[in-house]
């Protein structure tokens, strides 16, 4: 996996993927930024919950279950200072399907936590405190 990071103006850095995709990424006004894109700490929270979500809703559809949505609503305490890395991150999922059994997600879940998610795996190697929790809701067409 590869990526290239080019520094565009200010605080402002244009990222592509090894695989052709680019994203903007910006810090805010008092550190030389516009505030006009994602800033980096942030982009790494997103990955996080892209990995965990994709695992989870992977996980469910081999378990045959009916998912129709799945989010991941994320929180994340940094530590002060500079650096400040974060300390605490937690993973709240809201997964929605068809008589989908909350046994199979919670399995989805930790699974993904413990076993699949590289990102999940990675940030609590490196201390951080990985919290997750969900909820099942009902799909309503």
């Amino acid at each position: 996996m590869q990526a290239t990071v080019k520094w565009v103006d200010g605080a402002m850095f244009l990222a592509e993927s090894g695989s052709g995709h680019t994203v903007l990424m910006d810090g805010p006004p008092d550190h030389g930024g516009r505030n006009l894109a994602v800033r980096p700490m942030e982009m790494i929270l997103m990955g996080l919950g892209g990995c965990a979500s994709f695992d989870i809703v992977s996980i469910l559809k081999k378990s045959r279950q009916k998912v129709t949505d799945c989010r991941v609503e994320l929180s994340a305490e940094r530590a002060e200072g500079t650096p400040s890395p974060f300390t605490k991150i937690h993973l709240h999922f809201v997964v929605t399907g068809q008589a989908l059994k909350p046994s199979q997600v919670e399995r989805a879940v930790n699974l993904s936590a413990t076993k699949y998610c590289s990102a999940s795996i990675m940030l609590e190697a490196a201390g951080v405190a990985l919290s997750h929790d969900f909820e099942v809701v009902e799909f309503e067409p």
